[in-house]
């Protein structure tokens, strides 16, 4: 009988501790005050900074690429008139100069008027057309394609054939740093195509304006990509075996210097002819901005032709205005860690 009542009257005992425990956690909640260490935060931001030194910079810029074949020539009239004759077949193969037809025309003349002085008869005399013919030549070698037709009246100008010559060219497109890296640049450079023979040299190098794009940007999507302002092509040798579509990288080795004064190009605001620089005159002095010189850039240092001494000391970045924190943050040259990852 005891034992009946005993027990349970311990269980109620147990539940009724644990309910006031966590009553008490409820209402008066843990004690998390500290101890006051008197310590303060003592951090601060520090620019870091980059000494002028010397070295050996060479100005290669690599294009990806790829294998084109060159485009067709235009055969154009260079007479007004009809053609006569047709001196080549359509799929000729042709040289510079081959003959590709004639083109006849015909001028009237006026007529020669005549009176004789004793009678006064007036005899009038037909003068024959004046009559010039011309050949139409190929402006290059290579395989003739030959739409026009006999006796086709055509004008000065107008294309008459076309002949492809069957060559390839490496073109590859280039951006606006690629470009202005890419001034006076040399006739030559060197292709490495994928997966064919080894590096070679390609000539007649030839920088122009890059297509303009088939539909204008949306101006409502954000800019993530660099428009190219340039392409760059280069005439691959006879002897290289190669084709239409194959990739390559084109690398222009745009000048050398020795010896040159640099520093990294991310601290330097501008990256053509001039730009700007912050020169701390001595540690924990205000940077002075100051204007330099700009040479030869390998994308990482640049060239100081004016303006900087060895062992002159500059900011590593280019200063950010506070009230433009993303001006210099898009590019991570340039990016200075102490704004752009704060």
């Amino acid at each position: 009988m005891v034992r009946r009542y005993v027990f349970p009257a311990l269980r109620i005992l147990v539940w009724a501790v644990i309910a006031v425990a966590l009553v008490r956690i409820a209402f008066a909640g843990a004690d998390v005050s500290t101890e006051a260490t008197g310590a303060v935060p003592t951090g601060q931001v520090v620019e870091p900074t980059v000494t002028a030194s010397t070295a050996t910079i060479t100005n290669a810029v690599t294009v990806r690429a790829s294998v084109v074949a060159d485009p067709a020539v235009a055969v154009r009239a260079t007479l007004a008139g009809t053609v006569s004759k047709l001196l080549a077949a359509d799929g000729q193969a042709v040289a510079v100069g081959t003959p590709i037809l004639e083109v006849r025309q015909e001028t009237p003349q006026d007529p020669v008027t005549r009176t004789d002085p004793e009678t006064g008869e007036v005899t009038v005399t037909e003068r024959k057309p004046k009559v010039v013919v011309q050949q139409v030549t190929s402006p290059v070698a290579g395989t003739l394609a030959l739409p026009t037709l006999k006796d086709q009246v055509v004008s000065v100008g107008d294309t008459v054939g076309t002949v492809a010559p069957g060559t390839l060219s490496v073109s590859g497109t280039l951006t606006p740093d690629q470009q202005y890296r890419l001034v006076g640049a040399p006739a030559e450079a060197t292709v490495t195509l994928k997966g064919g023979p080894a590096p070679f040299t390609c000539s007649g190098l030839r920088i122009g304006a890059a297509a303009p794009p088939a539909s204008p940007p949306d101006p409502n999507l954000p800019d993530t990509t660099t428009t190219p302002s340039g392409t760059v092509t280069c005439s691959l040798p006879g002897e290289v075996t190669a084709f239409p579509g194959l990739g390559a990288d084109l690398e222009i080795v745009n000048g050398t210097a020795e010896d040159a004064v640099v520093v990294p190009v991310s601290a330097v605001q501008g990256t053509v002819q001039r730009g700007n620089v912050w020169v701390v005159a001595e540690e924990g002095a205000e940077p002075e901005q100051r204007e330099v010189g700009l040479g030869l850039t390998d994308g990482e240092v640049v060239q100081i032709t004016e303006g900087l001494a060895v062992g002159d000391l500059v900011m590593q970045f280019v200063p950010v205005k506070s009230d433009d924190p993303g001006a210099e943050c898009d590019d991570p040259m340039l990016d200075d860690p102490a704004v752009c990852e704060g």
